[in-house]
């Protein structure tokens, strides 16, 4: 029988062992990258990064129909299961405000990058519509490629490139526009010194030599910010407000369960109404959202009927 990969929301496609066999059919390439652990079963090199960027092809190309994915060297390869997972307690969290999840629903993705993982992810389950924003010209050109390459893709998701580096949400809502939710994976560390000890954290942990190149990879923006994520989400928290009406949900990734009590006193003072949090976890790595609405119950019901 195969093991169950423990925590994981019950939509998740990713509960078994991945079938390498399978996924080679879809991605022959994947095949040079198979070895055999000490119980002789097959799986990958995960300390190598075009190991884990194959297995990333073949499991978006295998259960989200994604033919054409690529990402730069260097920026950020996220694991797919976890990502699902938000994408599936969101779709839960939506399902709440009228008893059905909202047809064609409107999501606000910050700082989608390179990899895109959300919308592909989101428009494949949900048949979502996403709206993708990225400081990072380099990110922003990448991810169009994807979208260029997947016939019909560019119907689901549209990219929006953020000029102002100090800022998250201002620009990127415009007026009259609606969604359902907001999705974002916030920069954990607070500065480049503590991403790079992270970084040689991990490679320690997967054996890895110094001088080698890290298997998730991940651009400075996307990994570090003055402050870290408690003063990013706070900062995202504080330009929410402005866009009360117009956003259902506001959530975003919460690496550190530590840093949750600084955050629910940040979204008292700017008045949310409502605050969730949706708890996750793959194997060992516990992981959480947060999210939060300026909407009564009523409001966000009838904010369903007013977004389409």
């Amino acid at each position: 029988m195969k093991a169950q990969k423990p925590g994981l929301h019950p939509r998740n496609r990713h509960h078994d062992r991945y079938d390498l066999p399978a996924l080679c059919k879809d991605i022959p390439a994947l095949a040079a990258f198979i070895v055999a652990n000490p119980a002789g079963e097959q799986t990958i090199n995960f300390a190598d990064p075009d190991a884990v960027k194959t297995l990333n092809q073949a499991l978006l190309a295998h259960f989200y129909q994604v033919k054409a994915w690529n990402i730069p060297d260097g920026f950020l390869c996220p694991p797919v299961p976890g990502r699902a997972d938000y994408m599936h307690h969101l779709a839960d969290l939506l399902t709440e405000a009228n008893g059905s999840l909202p047809q064609n629903a409107s999501v606000l993705d910050i700082g989608t990058g390179a990899n895109l993982i959300y919308p592909l992810i989101g428009s494949h389950e949900y048949g979502w519509r996403f709206t993708g924003t990225e400081v990072s010209a380099e990110a922003l050109t990448a991810a169009q490629a994807i979208i260029d390459a997947n016939p019909g893709m560019s119907r689901q998701i549209r990219l929006r490139r953020q000029k102002d580096e100090q800022a998250i949400l201002a620009g990127m809502i415009h007026k009259n526009e609606f969604f359902e939710a907001m999705v974002c994976n916030p920069p954990f560390h607070d500065s480049a010194e503590s991403a790079r000890e992270g970084n040689e954290r991990k490679r320690r942990n997967l054996g890895q030599q110094k001088h080698e190149t890290l298997n998730f990879g991940g651009q400075n923006q996307e990994l570090w910010c003055e402050g870290g994520e408690v003063a990013f989400i706070r900062k995202m928290i504080a330009e929410s407000r402005e866009y009360g009406r117009q956003v259902m949900w506001f959530t975003s990734l919460v690496s550190r369960g530590d840093n949750l009590p600084m955050l629910y006193s940040a979204l008292t003072e700017a008045g949310a109404v409502k605050v969730v949090k949706k708890e996750m976890a793959q194997g060992q790595k516990q992981s959480r959202f947060i999210a939060w609405t300026f909407l009564d119950e009523d409001k966000r019901r009838r904010f369903v009927v007013r977004a389409r």
